[in-house]
């Protein structure tokens, strides 16, 4: 352990209930709460207890990797970044997997990714893992899926995950597949109230930017409500069910292409330049677009020239196409101030660390409540100098629905609006933003959340 590090009282506590739990379980803690320094510590206390021979951490992308090799150094460790050709890789791994069994070599740390970890490369070597092996999962409900999870080993029996978000959306068979390897959620719990009353992230504002479809989006928008609807079950606490695996499939396409709809909606592009040009003179801000698709690519083009051209504020794109050495001058260009703003797709939802953001503009997010959590994580990170993030949410109002399909829409929207009020209800400006979401929370009949 690092002689700075002192781990504050709940890392400590979630340290000690997952060795009370017999070296396996899930940490749900909020992004930006220090999940990775808690597996390190545990590491360290492996070591020192029982003399633990490997860490394995499994990221799900490559920047993940690049990250975690910085914070292991920190910690004295030479990690192994196995995310690329193999040729890079491997020769090191079965060198260092055989020093280790002859007693010359202590330790070994190799930090993969999900890709990587499914490989023939790296599956071929994890049967000489030895049994004092602890598997460290990193954003850990992307290992849920089906390919990733029959790819986890079996044989090695310490087993730590990392989430904010453990529960798989729209897959119950996943995340039971995700807690019956890794363990069950493990106490306590550290959501966004607990990360700010602790000092974890910082304070902020938000503001709900409501947008209206265009008539030939509206009729789109329900016409894909309809089929949704058609796909659904309802229980009695208006959770989504489905009835089987094609019909989940089904059933995400259909949202996918609802999320892609709203995500580029026109009007998102009006209410942006009016935003934007009474805070010409802001910086360190980020603007979410959508998923990588074709949609918001177009948005991704569109929002960087009216941000650019049209309004001369200094911006660059950040994407997963953006090389790792081109995303790190960026950052310091972002911090610097010489860049205004990034304009992103998804790469930042999950684990990218840019604490310097202090304001986020959302223009796209996907349906799935995980991507909403990691945005608000990646904005609230501290920094120094910055006492308090804002972030401007732009929320697609559905279009007039008849009885069936707004029936649909108020069920689908429950599970959206719980997640506005609570960001809303944590906000320094609570009061204004909820009463900002009361009209629509009316129009729907939801005013219990």
């Amino acid at each position: 352990m690092p002689s700075s590090l002192q781990l504050r009282d709940y890392q400590q506590a979630a340290a000690d209930n997952w060795f009370a739990n017999k070296g396996r379980g899930t940490l749900k803690m909020a992004t930006g709460s220090g999940k990775t320094i808690v597996a390190l510590a545990i590491a360290c206390q492996l070591y020192q207890r029982i003399g633990l021979q490997v860490l394995l951490v499994v990221c799900p992308f490559r920047h993940l990797v690049t990250q975690w090799g910085r914070e292991c150094e920190k910690f004295g460790l030479q990690p192994i970044l196995a995310f690329e050709s193999v040729r890079k890789w491997q020769t090191q791994l079965s060198t260092q997997l055989y020093n280790l069994r002859s007693g010359n070599q202590h330790f070994l740390t190799i930090i993969t990714t999900n890709d990587t970890l499914i490989s023939e490369g790296l599956q071929s070597q994890l049967k000489y893992f030895p049994p004092r092996t602890l598997i460290v999962g990193d954003e850990a409900h992307n290992l849920g899926a089906r390919r990733c999870a029959s790819s986890l080993p079996r044989h090695l029996g310490l087993r730590l995950a990392l989430s904010a978000t453990p529960e798989r959306y729209f897959d119950e068979d996943g995340t039971s597949s995700l807690f019956d390897y890794f363990g069950a959620v493990l106490q306590p719990e550290f959501n966004l109230k607990d990360a700010i009353k602790q000092g974890a992230l910082v304070h902020y504002l938000y503001h709900p930017i409501f947008i209206e479809l265009t008539e030939s989006e509206s009729r789109a928008y329900l016409k894909l409500t309809k089929s949704i609807g058609r796909l659904l079950l309802f229980d009695r606490q208006d959770n989504l069910q489905v009835k089987d695996e094609t019909e989940r499939q089904n059933l995400t396409a259909l949202l996918v292409q609802r999320s892609r709809l709203i995500g580029a909606a026109t009007n998102k592009l009006n209410a942006l330049r009016s935003l934007m040009k009474e805070r010409l003179n802001s910086s360190h801000t980020l603007f979410y677009c959508g998923d990588g698709s074709v949609e918001s690519q177009r948005q991704l083009q569109i929002v960087t020239k009216i941000l650019g051209t049209e309004l001369g504020y200094r911006v660059s794109t950040y994407t997963a196409e953006t090389p790792l050495e081109v995303r790190e001058k960026l950052r310091q260009q972002f911090e610097s101030g010489e860049l205004q703003g990034l304009v992103a797709i998804r790469c930042l939802d999950e684990g990218i660390d840019i604490p310097a953001i202090q304001n986020a503009v959302i223009l796209a997010s996907s349906s799935n409540p995980r991507q909403f959590i990691q945005r608000r994580g990646r904005i609230l990170r501290p920094y120094p100098g910055k006492e308090r993030a804002t972030l401007f949410d732009t929320i697609v109002l559905p279009p007039e629905l008849d009885r069936e399909t707004w029936e649909v829409e108020r069920n689908l929207l429950r599970k959206e609006l719980r997640r506005f009020v609570e960001f809303a209800d944590l906000a320094d400006n609570a009061g204004e933003a909820r009463i900002k979401l009361l009209d629509l929370q009316k129009r729907y009949r939801l005013l219990d959340i």
